[in-house]
């Protein structure tokens, strides 16, 4: 081992920047939220409030949309975004019409259960998404099904998955997102190795955001950040043997707790925009919120920023950590279980 605990064999990239500056460039995308309603029943998801979702995310139509394009003219990515919005037919619509816009970037994040359906999955492409963001959280119907809780949905998205990587041609990009919980971080890397096989360009392991339902059922589901950490680790380290570099990245983790990961594999949420109704209008105030008048009252737009300054934190021991710049600090409700001891701030070398 050596002096910050990595095990000597860990091959780090020989060049490349490091965690700090990757996240120091990340850029603003633009989430426009497509609804309130899933078809599948995720005992993770954060968005628990389901009445509360409706009046946030049920009001997208298409003069919002419209709005949402010219106030973001600029934006490097416009993606599609929960609940799932493939179950809203006016979607291959919406899609167009940010293509006639000049979005560099038409992104979705979805189950890919309709994209099951090869002619609606080429549809999407035709209409001008060219990066597809697919939940799956398993290698096997049992494990995926469970967490899902939605009987038959592991068969359905696999097979979306597989429709979409056919479309690599076309320059389509594959990105699949995996929230990490006690089920299935020890499988890390059969779901790994299941989605490289199935032509899946970057597969991404979430840690769980610590409200809605992963709050609810937090004790039985989430893993410590030192458990994810060192099975994250362990995972590269086999990996690499068989493939460099490994192409996956562990998200939403403070970076104090993932120490001994090779940066190139140490991911970041992107930040974010997203609109949705002012506090007058049944939405909800943060701190540095920004209002504008949209075309059915006044929205907020609302960042990554103001939503991690609300529900999460830092202590006063995180102003001397390496990472504190880049840190977006701990969620709350997971320090009312785990409190500070399992991260400490890690000194400059």
């Amino acid at each position: 081992m050596n002096e910050l605990g990595a095990p000597e064999k860990l091959r780090l990239p020989l060049a490349g920047p490091s965690f700090e500056q990757r996240v120091a460039r990340k850029r603003e995308r633009v989430h426009v939220l497509t609804g309130e309603v899933c078809n599948n029943n995720c005992i993770f998801c954060m968005e628990e409030d389901r009445e509360g979702r409706r009046v946030v995310n049920g009001t997208t139509d298409d003069a919002l949309l419209d709005w949402i394009l010219r106030e973001n003219p600029d934006a490097e990515e416009i993606c599609f975004t929960s609940g799932e919005p493939t179950t809203r037919k006016e979607l291959p619509g919406w899609v167009k019409k940010a293509k006639a816009a000049g979005i560099q970037r038409i992104s979705i994040m979805t189950n890919a259960r309709a994209l099951a359906y090869e002619r609606y999955a080429k549809g999407l492409v035709a209409a001008g998404i060219s990066r597809f963001y697919v939940s799956i959280h398993g290698h096997t119907a049992k494990l995926h099904d469970s967490l899902v809780r939605t009987p038959g949905a592991f068969e359905q998205t696999t097979a979306g998955i597989a429709h979409i990587a056919r479309l690599a041609r076309y320059g389509v990009e594959l990105h699949t997102s995996t929230v990490l919980t006690r089920r299935n971080l020890p499988h890390l890397q059969p779901i790994y190795r299941f989605l490289r096989e199935r032509g899946v360009d970057q597969v991404v392991f979430n840690v769980m955001q610590a409200n809605g339902r992963a709050n609810t059922h937090f004790e039985r589901i989430f893993p410590t950040y030192t458990e994810t950490g060192a099975a994250f680790r362990e995972f590269v380290l086999a990996e690499q043997e068989r493939e460099d570099p490994v192409m996956a990245f562990l998200v939403d983790i403070p970076p104090c707790a993932t120490e001994g990961v090779p940066d190139f594999n140490r991911g970041f949420v992107e930040s974010y925009v997203h609109y949705e109704p002012s506090v007058e209008n049944h939405g909800q105030q943060l701190p540095g919120m920004e209002l504008g008048h949209g075309p059915q009252g006044d929205l907020a737009a609302v960042r990554r920023s103001d939503l991690d300054g609300a529900v999460r934190t830092k202590r006063d021991e995180c102003r001397s950590c390496r990472y504190d710049s880049v840190c977006e600090g701990v969620w709350m409700n997971y320090l009312r279980r785990h409190g500070w001891d399992e991260l400490q701030p890690v000194r400059l070398p």
